[in-house]
């Protein structure tokens, strides 16, 4: 069953908790977030390696295999996005649909190891691309495809939230079984 697309904006998180998962952006900051990014990323192997990673845990919720593909895809695409931001003046960023990628890249199809491998590559990338940010660039900014602004320092914030909130969410799903 295809899950319903999550059209929620989340842009919220960057100043204030989040009621969920805990990550509070209004404590966070850019300097913060490749800490983060790399903490994460340990979370993911021993989800991954579970017998039942590519079971739904109801028909509205991603198997862990799905959500580990995910927030691949959302190391991969912040750090482009920064890239943009810090090559180009005021860039629009296309329009990006997770829950399409999730369909066409056939998320829950995916190798569990290759997946465990590429998230933490790119959460690595991630991480060393946010830590390299100098002071004079934090304020460059970016435009998302339906109009919200943000600086670099505020995009790294954003960014950050995602892989905690999914983390948690993997594990609520499957609590007692983790």
């Amino acid at each position: 069953m295809a899950i319903e697309p999550d059209t929620k904006n989340w842009t919220w998180v960057i100043g204030t908790p989040c009621p969920d998962c805990g990550y509070d952006g209004s404590t966070t900051t850019i300097r913060d977030v490749p800490g983060i990014v790399e903490a994460n990323a340990t979370g993911w192997p021993t989800a991954l390696a579970r017998s039942d990673v590519r079971d739904r845990p109801d028909d509205a919720t991603w198997s862990t295999l799905e959500y580990a593909a995910h927030v691949r895809d959302v190391h991969r695409k912040m750090t482009e996005r920064l890239t943009l931001m810090l090559t180009e003046d005021t860039p629009t960023f296309a329009n990006w649909d997770q829950d399409a990628t999730a369909i066409e890249d056939a998320y829950d199809q995916q190798d569990p190891a290759t997946v465990e491998r590429e998230l933490g590559e790119a959460a690595h990338r991630a991480a060393r691309a946010f830590d390299d940010v100098r002071d004079d660039q934090l304020e460059r900014t970016g435009l998302r495809s339906d109009g919200s602004a943000f600086t670099v320092a505020s995009l790294a914030v954003y960014y950050a939230h995602d892989p905690v909130h999914h983390l948690w969410d993997v594990r609520r799903s499957h609590q007692g079984r983790l």
